[in-house]
């Protein structure tokens, strides 16, 4: 499955309305960790199509990033069921992403 980008505008659809597992990639361009854990999420994406995959651009989306308390970033957000159902902060190794989403 491809990675999504979500905005306000489709979050509710893609995220909180969703049937399936989401992970949210709260994340921006000028961030290291952030461009070193996205590969690892891309991967998960393409190997795991039961869980779906979306990414937010703190920069462009500032009031989701306020709604999901994010303060510091790379931050990435399991959503079950329309909740929140564990947050990591930091560069992760992929076994460990996928851990948090299971």
């Amino acid at each position: 499955m491809s990675v999504l980008t979500v905005t306000r505008d489709n979050m509710q659809t893609e995220v909180l309305n969703a049937k399936q597992t989401v992970l949210l990639d709260f994340w921006a361009p000028w961030c290291g960790p952030c461009r070193m854990l996205s590969p690892l999420v891309d991967q998960v994406a393409g190997e795991h199509p039961e869980i779906k995959v979306v990414k937010v651009n703190i920069d462009d989306e500032q009031e989701l990033a306020a709604q999901f308390g994010i303060m510091s970033i790379p931050t990435l957000v399991v959503v079950k069921n329309g909740r929140e159902a564990r947050r990591a902060v930091g560069m992760m190794p992929k076994a460990e992403i996928l851990a948090l989403v299971k």
